[in-house]
C-alpha cells in the first residue's frame, strides 16, 4: 500500500472544507491575495473602494508586529473616503462571527528572503487568518511545525506583512493533526490537539477539519477564544478543555441562576480559563458585575498585571477596601479582589449605603482556587448578602468527602458550596495531552531501630515518627549534604529551580542554619508566616494563615526576628530593601520573592506552606520534602515541579525524606482515576537503563562504529541514525536526573556516546548550511528537530574555555597537548561552540603563549574584537557591501531575532545587481550574516557577564562526578 502523499492530502482537505461551505479560490501569488482582500472587504462591508482607498487600508494593514496586527484586526478603521467623507471599516465582525465571509486557497507564493509556498490557507474576509501545514503521512508533525517557524522567518512580513495576520496555526500529517496561535515565542510544546467534551483528542486531520475547522467554530475560535497577552504581547488560544469550561459557564449562567464548578487538574492554565471566562461573562447583558476573587496570596505582581490588562484598572492590588467600594457603585463590569476586601466591604457599616444597592444585581463570582479560599465564614457572608448572585468555582484538587476538613461550620465538600460540576480535565488527561510533566519520586533515606546491642531492623517512617528523630541536627545535616550534593543534578546544572518544603518554621529555621553553614555556591531564600501557632497540624499544605497576609496580633517574635535575619540575606544578594517592620512590607517581600523564583534566580527556597498551592513558576523542577503531606496538600505541592518549559525540563522531581508512598499513591488515587500511578510516576531508574542500552543496541544496527556514520550516503540511513541517537539523548536526559545515575550501568561508554555525538552534529552543520542556500527544500533532514538544547551543557562557555587555556598555558608540552585535545573536543562537541572552534585554535596558536595568566581573558576580548572587525572587513570587501550598513542589520537582527528580508539585505549591496544575479546574492549574503552573527555574537557576551567559573567547576567537569552520592541512613 503506498503512502499517502502530501498533495493528496492536501487536494483532499480543499474538498472538505469546500463541502463545509469555504468558497474554493485560487490565488498563487501577494498581488492576487490582495486583489481577493479588496473584493471581500468590500463585500463585508456593503461598499466599494477606489484604488487610492484601499491603499489606505493596505497602508494601515501593513503596520506593526503580529501582536499589533491582532489588535488592527479587531479594531475598525476611519478610512477618509476619496470624496472627503469618512467611512468605518470591519475587518473582522467578533460578535456574530459566522457572519463573516470564508474562503479556502493553497500554494500561495509569497517573496521574503526567499521564495515561499505555503500549503492550505484560510482566508476570513479576505485576510489570511488561519494556516494550515501539511506533511506526509510518516513523517514527524513536529516538520510542520519547524517549516512554519521558517516561513515566519522567511516571508510573512514581506510588503505588507498579510501573512502576519494568521491567528492560528494547524499542521498535521494526516494522522496528528495539532493547532497553535501564532506566537512569537512558540515551542512545540504550545501545540494543542482539539477533542470532545469528554477530553478525547481528535487527531485524524478528517475528523479534525470536520470538528475545529467548521466555520463558525474557527471564527468564534478567533474572534472569542484567542487571547491578547497585553504583558508578553503575544496571542495564545485556548486548549480544548479550557473552551469546554468557559462555554459550560456562559451557558450555566445565561440559562439559569445556578452555581458551578470547574475541576482542572493543577498546572493545566486555570488562570487562562478564569480571565476568559470573566472577559465572556461582563460582556453578558443580564450580567450586571463580575467579581473575580482570589486570596491575597495570589493576588501578585503578574496576576495584577494580566487582569488590568483585560480590563484597565479592574485590579486594586492594596489593602484599600475604599477602592473596591468603589468599583462596585460605578459602571466597573469586572472587578477583581481579594476575599479579605471583599468580606470588609460586605460588613464595614460605613460603605453600607453603596453596598446596599448592589444586593439584587445579578453578580456573578468567580473563585479561583476554591478548594482552599471558600470553606470558611466569608462564603457563607457573600452568599446571604449578594441575593441575586452565581458563584462558579475553579480548582485543580476538589474537597470529597475523603479530603474534607472538618471546622466549626461541618465537614463540606467543593459540591456542597458550588454545587454541579461543569468541566472536568484531570492529571492523567494533562499528561497525556503533554500538557504538564510527570512526577519522579525518590524517597531516601532508611530508618533504623535500635532493638538489641546486635541487631538492627527497616522500619517505615511512621513507626517511629517522633520529633526527636525527625528534628535532630544529625538529620538535617545529612540530609543538607545530600541536597548540596544532588542539586545540580536535579536542576541540570541549575537550569532550573528547587523548592524545599518543612514541617514548621522551627525546623525551616534549623535548614536554613545548615545550608548557611555550608560551603555552597546555591541562593538560598525563604519566607514563611510569622504568626503564633505555624505548625501544619493536618499535614496537607493548606494551613489557615498560609497567605501573604500577617495578623499582626498574633505574631512569635523569634520567628519574626530570624525572618528579618534571612530576609537581611537576601537584601544583600539582590540589592532591595525589605523587612518585616508592618505586614505591607513582608506583603512586599513575598511579592518579590515570588518574582525572583519565577525568574529562576533563586535556587532553592525555604518553605513550610506558602507557594505550595497557585504558585505558576516554569522555571521550578524540582521539590525536596520534609513533611507529611496527604491529599490534595500533596498533590497542590508535587504540581508547583511539572509545569511545561523545554525539552531539558522532562519531569517534576520530588525528593521525600519522608516515607509518603502510601499517602501519595492515596492522593493520585483522589485526584484521577485508579491504578492510574502509571500514567502520573515516572518510571524507575533500571527501566531507564534498558531503554538506553536497547536504543544503544538499535543506534549499532545502523552505524556500528562511529566511523561507520560517514558511510551513511542515502538520507533515509541519516534520518534513521538521527532518530536512534536523539532516543539515546532523550532518555539519558532523563538518567541523568535520578540520584542512583552512573555510566558504567549503561552499555554504552561516555566517550563513545560523545563520540557518536560529534557525527550527529556533524550532520546538523551540513543541514543547516543547505538550508540556508535557497527556498526549495533539497533534504527530508531539513525539517527534523536535532534537539540540541538536550546536549548544550550550560556550564559550557566561552568564560570555561578561557579557564582551560590558563590551566593549558601552565603545563608542560605532554600536559598541553592533551589540555589542547581536550578543549578542542569540547568545542567539537558543544553545539553552542562549534561554530567557534577554529577562530580560539587560532588564539591558541598565536597569542596564548605570549600572554600573562592574569590577562588572558582581557587579551581575548581584544582578541575577539579584532577578529571581529576583520570579518566584518572581509564580508563587505567579498561581496561589496556597505560596512555601516551591514552593521545595522546586525544589530537589528541579534535585537529582533529575525533573519533580514530580502530588501533590507539588498540595501547592504553598493550596486544594483540584475535579477537572476540578486537571486544568487542575497541568500549567499544571508549566509554570510547569519553564521557571522553565530560565530563572533552567540554567548561570547559570557566571557564578560557570565559568573567566573572556578577550578573546583572544572575539575568537576572533566572527571564527570555522576556516581551517586551514597543516600544517607538516619540512625
Amino acid at each position: 500500500m503506498s503512502i499517502q502523499s502530501e498533495a493528496v492530502l492536501e487536494e483532499k482537505l480543499i474538498k472538505q472544507l469546500a463541502s463545509q461551505g469555504f468558497e474554493n479560490v485560487s490565488i498563487k501569488d501577494e498581488e492576487a491575495l490582495e486583489a481577493n482582500l479588496k473584493s471581500q472587504l468590500e463585500k463585508h462591508n456593503k461598499t466599494t473602494f477606489s484604488q487610492s482607498e484601499f491603499k489606505k487600508i493596505l497602508n494601515h494593514l501593513g503596520k506593526g508586529n503580529v501582536f499589533e496586527k491582532a489588535q488592527l484586526l479587531r479594531d475598525k478603521f476611519v478610512l477618509q473616503k476619496d470624496d472627503g467623507t469618512k467611512e468605518y471599516i470591519e475587518f473582522l465582525d467578533c460578535e456574530y462571527w459566522c457572519q463573516n465571509l470564508f474562503q479556502v486557497t493553497n500554494q500561495i507564493s509569497i517573496n521574503g528572503t526567499y521564495k515561499n509556498r505555503y500549503d492550505v490557507t484560510l482566508l476570513i474576509n479576505g485576510l489570511p487568518l488561519v494556516q494550515i501545514e501539511l506533511k506526509r503521512r510518516g513523517l514527524e508533525l513536529k516538520e510542520a511545525f519547524n517549516q512554519i517557524n521558517r516561513y515566519q522567518k522567511h516571508s510573512y512580513s514581506a510588503n505588507h506583512g498579510l501573512f502576519n495576520f494568521v491567528q492560528i496555526f494547524i499542521i498535521s500529517n494526516g494522522v496528528n493533526t495539532k493547532y497553535y496561535a501564532n506566537n512569537k515565542k512558540q515551542t512545540f510544546k504550545q501545540t494543542f490537539f482539539w477533542a470532545d467534551s469528554e477530553n478525547k483528542n481528535i487527531r485524524n486531520l478528517d475528523e479534525f477539519t470536520t470538528a475545529f475547522l467548521e466555520k463558525c467554530h474557527i471564527s468564534k475560535m478567533i474572534c472569542k477564544y484567542i487571547v491578547l497577552n497585553q504583558t508578553d504581547k503575544i496571542l495564545m488560544v485556548l486548549r480544548p478543555y479550557q473552551f469546554y469550561a468557559v462555554e459550560a459557564i456562559v451557558d450555566k449562567v445565561q440559562t439559569s441562576n445556578k452555581n458551578g464548578y470547574i475541576w482542572h487538574t493543577t498546572g493545566s492554565g486555570k488562570t487562562l480559563t478564569s480571565f476568559k471566562t470573566a472577559q465572556v461573562l461582563m460582556k453578558l447583558p443580564k450580567v450586571d458585575k463580575v467579581v473575580f476573587v482570589v486570596d491575597r496570596k495570589d493576588l501578585d505582581y503578574q496576576t495584577t498585571k494580566e487582569f488590568n490588562s483585560f480590563s484597565h484598572g479592574s485590579v486594586d492590588g492594596t489593602d484599600n477596601t475604599k477602592a473596591l467600594v468603589k468599583q462596585f457603585g460605578d459602571d466597573t463590569k469586572l472587578i477583581v479582589t481579594t476575599i479579605q476586601k471583599l468580606n470588609t466591604a460586605i460588613k464595614k457599616v460605613r460603605y453600607s449605603e453603596t453596598m446596599e444597592k448592589l444586593k439584587d444585581k445579578h453578580i456573578v463570582f468567580i473563585f479561583d482556587e476554591c478548594h482552599r479560599s471558600q470553606f470558611g465564614e466569608t462564603h457563607l457572608n457573600i452568599n446571604k448578602y449578594f441575593q441575586n448572585n452565581q458563584m462558579i468555582g475553579f480548582t485543580g484538587t476538589p474537597i470529597f468527602k475523603d479530603n474534607s476538613a472538618s471546622n466549626k461550620l461541618g465537614r463540606r465538600t467543593t459540591a456542597d458550596l458550588f454545587g454541579e460540576r461543569l468541566h472536568r480535565y484531570i492529571i492523567t488527561d494533562a499528561i497525556s495531552d503533554e500538557n504538564v510533566l510527570k512526577f519522579s519520586v525518590e524517597y531516601v533515606g532508611r530508618y533504623k531501630e535500635k532493638k538489641d546491642s546486635a541487631t538492627y531492623i527497616d522500619m517505615e517512617v511512621e513507626a517511629i515518627d517522633t520529633k526527636e528523630l525527625l528534628e535532630s541536627e544529625d538529620r538535617v545535616e545529612k540530609i543538607v549534604d545530600y541536597i548540596l550534593a544532588n542539586h545540580d543534578r536535579k536542576t541540570h546544572s541549575k537550569t532550573y529551580t528547587a523548592m524545599m518544603t518543612v514541617s514548621s518554621v522551627e525546623m525551616l529555621i534549623k535548614y536554613y542554619e545548615a545550608f548557611r553553614a555550608k560551603e555552597h555556591k546555591l541562593k538560598i531564600a525563604t519566607i514563611f508566616s510569622y504568626s503564633a501557632n505555624e505548625e501544619d497540624k493536618g499535614a496537607d499544605g493548606l494551613y489557615e494563615s498560609d497567605g501573604a497576609h500577617i495578623d499582626e496580633t498574633h505574631i512569635n517574635k523569634h520567628s519574626r526576628e530570624k525572618l528579618d535575619e534571612y530576609i537581611s540575606d537576601y537584601n544583600k544578594i539582590f540589592g532591595t530593601k525589605h523587612s518585616t517592620k508592618d505586614s505591607q512590607s513582608f506583603y512586599n517581600y513575598y511579592n518579590d520573592i515570588s518574582k525572583t523564583v519565577k525568574r529562576g534566580e533563586i535556587d532553592i527556597l525555604l518553605v513550610v506552606n506558602m507557594f505550595l498551592t497557585g504558585f505558576d513558576s516554569k522555571k521550578l523542577n524540582t521539590l525536596y520534602v520534609d513533611k507529611n503531606l496527604k491529599h490534595h496538600g500533596l498533590i497542590q505541592a508535587f504540581s508547583r515541579t511539572n509545569r511545561i518549559l523545554d525539552d531539558k525540563k522532562s519531569q517534576g522531581n520530588i525528593i521525600c525524606f519522608r516515607n509518603l508512598k502510601t499517602a501519595t499513591d492515596d492522593a493520585i488515587a483522589m485526584f484521577s482515576k485508579k491504578e492510574a500511578k502509571d500514567e502520573i510516576l515516572m518510571e524507575p531508574y533500571e527501566e531507564y537503563v534498558l531503554k538506553f542500552n536497547n536504543g544503544f543496541i538499535k543506534l549499532l544496527g545502523i552505524a556500528p562504529s562511529v566511523s561507520s556514520v560517514d558511510m551513511l550516503i542515502s538520507e533515509d540511513d541519516k534520518l534513521e541514525f538521527i532518530k536512534a541517537f536523539r532516543q539515546l539523548i532523550r532518555v539519558l536526559n532523563i538518567l541523568k536526573g535520578f540520584s542512583d545515575f552512573k555510566w558504567s550501568d549503561l552499555s554504552m561508554s561516555e566517550q563513545l556516546f560523545e563520540d557518536y555525538k560529534s557525527k550527529y552534529l556533524d550532520i546538523y552543520d551540513r543541514v543547516k548550511a543547505e538550508r540556508l542556500e535557497g527556498a526549495e527544500k533539497v533534504s527530508i533532514l531539513e525539517d527534523v528537530d536535532f534537539e540540541l538544547e538536550l546536549i548544550h551543557k550550560d556550564e559550557i562557555n566561552v568564560s570555561y574555555i578561557l579557564k582551560l587555556l590558563a590551566r593549558y598555558k601552565d603545563s608542560d608540552e605532554e600536559e598541553q597537548k592533551k589540555q589542547k585535545e581536550n578543549i578542542l573536543n569540547i568545542l567539537s562537541n558543544n553545539p553552542q561552540l562549534r561554530s567557534k572552534k577554529e577562530l580560539i585554535e587560532k588564539f591558541i596558536n598565536e597569542n596564548l603563549m605570549s600572554i600573562d595568566e592574569d590577562n588572558i581573558e582581557d587579551e581575548f576580548e581584544k582578541y575577539w574584537e579584532e577578529e571581529k572587525d576583520t570579518a566584518y572587513e572581509k564580508l563587505c570587501k567579498e561581496e561589496d557591501l556597505n560596512c555601516k550598513e551591514v552593521r545595522k542589520l546586525v544589530d537589528k537582527y541579534i535585537y529582533e531575532q529575525k533573519l533580514p528580508l530580502k530588501d533590507d539585505i539588498a540595501q547592504t549591496l553598493k550596486f544594483k545587481p540584475k535579477l537572476l544575479e540578486k537571486k544568487r546574492i542575497i541568500p549567499r549574503v544571508l549566509d554570510k550574516i547569519v553564521s557571522f552573527v553565530e560565530i563572533f555574537y552567540d554567548d561570547v557576551d559570557t566571557v564578560i557577564s557570565m559568573p567566573k567559573v572556578g577550578e573546583n567547576d572544572i575539575n568537576n567537569y572533566e572527571e564527570e562526578l555522576l556516581v551517586a552520592q551514597p543516600k544517607p541512613e538516619y540512625n
